[in-house]
């Protein structure tokens, strides 16, 4: 028995026997624990909880090879999806099994068909509304980036089947890709927290100075030992890094590092075109007495800026072309010795070196006046406000920043498109509109509502939910929100502390009411736009990633 393997089956085993809403009904105990497995590597692999990744499995019949599917924001024209397809074997633990080629296969085939917006192919509900919101896009000119996430509790495919896989991402160009993703993976994840202890070389003269009880070091590394550095501790080094890697063929920055390494009349150049890596450690030594080439020993290593430079490095270095990239490609380091003590001085730093950096900037703002008094003011309502992405714990009390965020967007800011289809500025360009004069009653009767409209699309009480429902969480929470104003016959300046729960209590006991008088108002809407005629998935989706309703819904500020 593998240990990762038997690690992973007594969590999947976990997930069935807690959770059993979250994963397909009626199906036997083998099936059951193939979706929580899948349902793991989703929220594993995209770093979400478990509760958000069970909204992401479209396992079922008509499913078209799809086990668990995720639509990614629209970033200079383009768009990542991320497919899952899940192999587990229930009794093998041995973890040396190969993924299928069928299941390859069957993959292939899915990208094939579903990425056609003019193709039809009959698909479940869960499904369903997704692709059509994926192919709304492609009509809209966007570009899907597609990553097929191949999830066993084995082996890769043979090498055969890789051959097999190289020849069919020729049809796709670099718009694709199959990566393999098993038990080993998702143990080597959670145990990211392990301090990183190691040496690195560098090459040349160095820098070393002592400013204000801190020590700096800057130099230079070539490609290669990056390469060695990430293949030998992956990313536990990133562990204190605010940025996700966004991946070789879904980011322009990315793509361009990796062409300029594969370019022999640049690689060479490479120390000049990169920004360079930051690194912060508890403590470096090296031999004062050489001049240069240092071999540096660094206690507690993270990398906090330059994660995709180190990424496309190690992927490009890995990749189908071993020594292509030249052994005069070297990077800038910059090495900041700092006592665990100074946290605080390193946000800032990494909110220095990364603020410049099309990210998701919720880490970043953690530390905003606003948002700490958020933490304190939504505390003394009983809940707990989490401001930052890493910060552990969950459940019906706890409300992160990001749906703050999205649920004053749509309710509060009467931008129901923007809330759901412009996350990523959320904590960037939009963030004033959004959090400027908001109190914690007005943030959290915000999420209330918001949650309240959601729980009731994943499990709706109307056996026959229209079919726009899928995508107007937000439409419907900003209707319910101003109709509740309304009857309480205050503004949104006038919510407060005082009235939060006198609001509370008039919204749970009408939220029956207030959604159905909501939904009217969609369907109203929609044929005041579209008249009597059948509206497709595709016009749906396009309709309310547009905004298109929000002027026949009118507006009250």
């Amino acid at each position: 028995m593998n240990i990762n393997a038997s690690i992973i089956d007594q969590r999947v085993t976990g997930i069935v026997e807690d959770h059993p809403e979250w994963l397909p009904e009626g199906s036997d105990i083998n099936k059951k624990k193939s979706a929580a497995f899948v349902l793991l590597c989703i929220s594993t692999c995209l770093e979400m909880p478990l509760e958000d990744a069970a909204e992401l499995i479209t396992e079922g019949g008509n499913d078209a090879g799809v086990d668990g599917l995720h639509v990614g924001e629209v970033e200079d024209g383009e768009f990542l999806v991320t497919i899952f397809q899940g192999k587990y074997k229930v009794k093998d633990l041995k973890g040396e099994a190969n993924f299928p080629e069928n299941g390859v296969q069957k993959a292939v085939d899915t990208v094939q068909v579903l990425f056609d917006p003019y193709r039809r192919v009959a698909l479940n509900k869960k499904i369903a509304p997704k692709i059509e919101e994926i192919r709304s896009l492609i009509r809209d000119a966007y570009i899907p980036n597609v990553r097929v996430i191949l999830c066993n509790n084995g082996a890769q495919w043979t090498e055969q089947t890789g051959n097999w896989i190289n020849e069919a991402k020729k049809d796709y160009g670099d718009k694709v890709d199959f990566v393999h993703f098993n038990h080993d993976s998702i143990v080597n994840i959670l145990q990211r927290s392990k301090k990183v202890d190691t040496t690195l070389t560098l090459n040349g003269q160095a820098i070393v100075e002592d400013m204000n009880y801190m020590r700096v070091l800057v130099g230079r590394v070539s490609v290669q030992e990056i390469h060695r550095l990430f293949n030998d501790h992956g990313d536990k080094l990133l562990e204190r890094n605010i940025r996700r890697y966004l991946g070789l063929h879904t980011n322009r920055v990315n793509t361009a590092i990796h062409e300029t390494l594969c370019d022999s009349q640049r690689s060479d150049k490479f120390y000049f075109y990169n920004n360079g890596i930051t690194v912060v450690c508890e403590k470096f030594d090296y031999n004062a007495f050489q001049k240069s080439d240092y071999k540096v020993q660094l206690k507690n290593m993270q990398v906090i800026n330059g994660g995709q430079t180190c990424k496309t490095i190690q992927e490009t270095l890995n990749g189908d072309l071993p020594g292509i990239v030249g052994e005069s490609a070297y990077v800038m380091v910059r090495i900041y010795q700092l006592a665990e003590t100074h946290k605080d001085f390193v946000q800032d730093i990494t909110y220095a070196t990364n603020s410049q950096n099309p990210v998701d900037l919720r880490d970043l703002r953690s530390n905003d006046e606003i948002q700490k008094q958020l933490e304190i003011g939504i505390a003394d309502l009983g809940y707990t406000y989490k401001r930052q992405c890493e910060e552990g714990g969950g459940g019906s009390s706890v409300i992160t920043s990001s749906i703050v965020a999205e649920s004053v967007l749509a309710i509060w800011r009467q931008r129901p498109h923007q809330a759901k289809f412009r996350r990523k500025e959320h904590f960037g360009k939009l963030y004033e509109d959004i959090f400027k004069d908001l109190n914690a009653a007005q943030a959290l009767l915000a999420v209330l509502i918001f949650r309240a409209v959601e729980n009731e699309r994943k499990r709706p009480t109307s056996s026959t939910p229209p079919d726009f429902m899928p995508y107007a969480s937000h439409y419907i929470s900003m209707l319910i929100g101003r109709k509740l104003m309304a009857d309480m016959g205050v503004s949104l300046i006038e919510v407060s502390h005082r009235n939060f729960q006198k609001i509370v209590q008039k919204f749970e006991h009408g939220q029956a009411e207030y959604h159905a008088n909501a939904v009217n108002d969609v369907i109203d809407a929609l044929k005041a736009c579209y008249g009597e005629r059948e509206i497709s998935l595709q016009q749906l989706s396009a309709t309310f990633r547009r905004g298109d309703l929000l002027e026949t819904l009118g507006s009250h500020d």
